[in-house]
Formats: structure tokens, sequence, C-alpha cells
């Protein structure tokens, strides 16, 4: 069974979660800078089925553009570009980092690990990916 796989695509870094083949739950997959996204897709391609890829999609309360929203939508370009045979969707990331960092909390995970932000975006990705798979249940 193919999975579902999601992009929290950042300035600097991009936080990646997939689903089990079940497409139950999801999981942190890496946190890579945001030059090698293609490049780290085609390969992970390669190796597992993937039957959809969703992007957050940032946007304020009243859904108008934020500062990120044109690399985000560049990038949904480059991608359908690249990755014509997978179905694409945005999910609204509002909110995603703030989830992130409270669960990290909740998690108990110490000071110095909150302030990476490779784990801030990572967790936003697997937030934004299972909050997606509530929805299709």
């Amino acid at each position: 069974m193919a999975r579902i796989i999601c992009i929290d695509y950042g300035g600097k870094r991009t936080g990646l979660a997939v689903t089990d083949p079940m497409k139950l739950i999801a999981t942190g997959l890496a946190t890579i800078p945001s030059g090698e996204l293609i490049p780290f897709l085609k390969n992970y391609f390669l190796k597992e089925p993937v039957e959809k890829i969703l992007i957050g999609e940032p946007t304020n309360l009243d859904h108008s553009d934020t500062h990120a929203t044109p690399l985000v939508k560049k990038v949904l370009l480059q991608l359908k570009k690249e990755f014509p045979q997978y179905p694409i969707e945005t999910v609204d990331e509002r909110y995603s980092s703030k989830m992130a960092k409270t669960a990290m909390l909740e998690m108990g995970m110490k000071k110095k690990q909150r302030r990476e932000k490779e784990n801030v975006d990572i967790i936003a990705a697997t937030i934004l990916l299972q909050e997606y798979l509530n929805t299709i249940v």
C-alpha cells in the first residue's frame, strides 16, 4: 500500500512526514535544507510507494497570504512539474508551528531540544499530516 507524504516547507528548512502503509498514523520522516527537497523526494519515491503529496499552505487568520506563501507557491509549481504522476494537495498550516511547540512541551523535550528548529519543522509536518488523516477517516 502506498503512503502519503506531507511537506512543511520553509525558507531554510523543510519538515517531512509520512503515513504508514495503511494510512493510519503520521510519522516524522526528516528535516532537510529546503534546496534539497526535490532530490530528496526523487530518492524517497524510488524506495517507497507514495500515492499523494500534501504541502502546508501558509495563510493568516483572515486567509490572506503570509511572507512564506510565495515560497510555497513556487515550490508547489516545482513539485507539479517534477512529479506529475502524484496528486498534490495543499493543507492549512496555520498554527502548525505553535502546535508543534506545545507538543514538544507535552512530550517533555528538554529546552535545548525545543530550541532546535529542525524538531519544530518535523513535528509540524507530522501534525499537518495526522490532522489530514483525521479528516479522511
